[in-house]
């Protein structure tokens, strides 16, 4: 059986401030490899500020389909992140986990204050990803057929994206969250490949949230891993 790459531990000098021994970061590993969504969790955990370790999964060598990771994630895909014992899959569920679990990061608008932010996260994981999807891989909707899709039309989604960004600078307004990291990902990913064209507003917020310290860290780290990829 292949067995997985091994583990990179990365330490945050943040987290050993706040905990003071490295030891916390065999509680929250990230599942990952360079080339999927797993830069979006990596950016969410940057945010976060909490030390974790990181397990690279590679596409041909088997790692990813490999029983011990399917007990993970039987979908054989990533990103997971374990914390504690507990699995997480999906990127918005990654990304809203977090949140949660680490508050004082500030990555969630109080619970009485949530309705755009639910709103933005899961329309970015949902119409907004489906859209994009199907624009770049030439999935043409019937037009009598648009009510059956999440995203109705891909210009019924732009729009809708161009809408909420209109009350600025964030998608809740004057704080960064969880759901400006996810959708400013994927916008960012579909217009670096052709999919989605410029729009009033759109190269701003994305490239406001990608110079964000936690995002360039990211990045870097990403950057220096994708030849093994």
């Amino acid at each position: 059986r292949k067995q997985m790459a091994p583990t990179i531990r990365l330490r945050h000098s943040a987290a050993l401030m706040n905990h003071g021994s490295i030891a916390m970061a065999l509680d929250l590993t990230l599942y990952t490899n360079p080339m999927s969504r797993g830069q979006i969790a990596r950016w969410m955990l940057e945010e976060v500020g909490e030390a974790y370790d990181t397990i690279l999964l590679g596409y041909d060598d088997g790692s990813m389909k490999a029983a011990d990771y399917r007990a993970i994630n039987p979908m054989g895909k990533v990103p997971a992140i374990v914390h504690g014992g507990r699995v997480v899959t999906e990127c918005a569920a990654i990304c809203a986990y977090l949140a949660d679990a680490f508050p004082d990061a500030g990555l969630a608008p109080p619970l009485d204050a949530r309705d755009a932010y639910y709103r933005w996260l899961f329309f970015a994981a949902g119409p907004l990803e489906q859209a994009i999807t199907a624009r770049k891989l030439a999935w043409e909707v019937p037009q009598e057929r648009t009510r059956m899709v999440g995203f109705g039309t891909f210009e019924d989604t732009l729009n809708t994206v161009q809408q909420g960004l209109l009350g600025g600078p964030w998608l809740c307004g004057n704080h960064f969250t969880a759901a400006d990291l996810y959708l400013a990902a994927q916008l960012g990913w579909a217009m670096s490949e052709g999919v989605v064209p410029e729009r009033p507003g759109f190269a701003d917020f994305v490239a406001t949230a990608f110079q964000r310290p936690a995002a360039l860290r990211a990045k870097a780290f990403n950057d220096q891993y994708l030849t093994s990829a």
